[in-house]
């Protein structure tokens, strides 16, 4: 029989107090593959994983993990997930060994088969050097590594990181994205939420954009871009005054979006349109300080199906 999916989240709704954190969320993670929940502050990430990690409780709805209800098979669900937050969870006054060897006795580990674990996790995320030192000693990225490291004691199949490199310098960042997909390479299933669109775009297999509570779009990320119009047209007026003239003249190509002194607009024929557009601005007597072709962001995105940044 085929397994079903890691998770499994359907119509999922949470208030809190006049505040409607999900408004019916649906979500579907597969095993093996990593998926970035992408969105502003408020937008419910967070809540979310809450739910699906049995710490919290939603309205209505249902959501299950590896097969288990979290509402009816908790226990189940905690036995094979793990939970990394927005702020580690490890005691700073204990080093990177005994927080290890501390958790691990915690799970019913026996003695030597808890040093065993902290020793490989060491090795694992590189803190073997620093190992028998103050966790309130290590870097920022040296404490991130130490928090996912004791999540991973268990042995889980699935794994929530809730804003992983949040504070981090951009060097720590691109290490642990590394070790992230080094778990998923290794079969784990990775859950993330992440306000860093460029995150999402380097790490996650499949991303999910939610807003107000909602999933409002999901695929790959080169099946969202595609979604805004593959290969943009980028113009920059030279003079600010002339954004609106710039508008009317490239209407005859496409129409193009304003924002920031910059309009775009789908050039799927590449240098065809990028001809076809500066000849338009010429023939407008239009200036122009920088016109190029591009591939669009996630950042782009957000800004068209929800009308404002992430």
């Amino acid at each position: 029989m085929t397994e079903p999916p890691m998770v499994r989240a359907e119509r999922l709704v949470k208030t809190f107090g006049d505040t409607r954190a999900l408004d019916g969320l649906d979500l579907t993670v597969e095993r093996g593959e990593i998926v970035g929940v992408l969105g502003p502050n408020g937008a419910g990430k967070t809540t979310a994983l809450s739910i699906l990690s049995t710490l919290e409780r939603p309205d209505s709805g249902r959501a299950e993990v590896a097969g288990f209800d979290v509402l009816t098979h908790p226990a189940d669900v905690r036995a094979r997930i793990a939970l990394t937050g927005q702020y580690a969870a490890v005691d700073e006054k204990l080093t990177a060994r005994e927080n290890l060897v501390l958790f691990a006795r915690l799970l019913g580990r026996r003695p030597a088969d808890a040093r065993a674990r902290a020793r490989e996790l060491l090795d694992e995320f590189d803190l073997t050097e620093a190992a028998d030192r103050r966790v309130e000693t290590y870097s920022g990225g040296m404490r991130r590594r130490a928090d996912i490291a004791v999540s991973l004691v268990g042995a889980p199949s699935l794994l929530f990181l809730d804003e992983p490199t949040t504070g981090l310098d951009p060097r720590s960042r691109l290490g642990m994205w590394e070790r992230v997909r080094a778990l998923r390479d290794g079969g784990m299933t990775v859950l993330l939420t992440t306000q860093y669109l460029e995150e999402a775009d380097m790490l996650a297999d499949r991303v999910v954009v939610v807003d107000h509570g909602r999933v409002i779009a999901e695929g790959t990320p080169d099946a969202l871009k595609d979604k805004v119009g593959g290969t943009q047209c980028e113009v920059r007026p030279l003079a600010a005054t002339e954004v609106e003239d710039a508008a009317r003249a490239l209407s005859a190509l496409a129409t193009p979006f304003v924002r920031d002194g910059v309009l775009s607009l789908p050039a799927p024929r590449g240098a065809e349109d990028l001809t076809e557009a500066v000849r338009l601005l010429d023939a407008a007597g239009i200036r122009v300080a920088d016109i190029a072709l591009r591939r669009p962001t996630l950042d782009d995105v957000f800004l068209r199906l929800t009308g404002h940044p992430a």
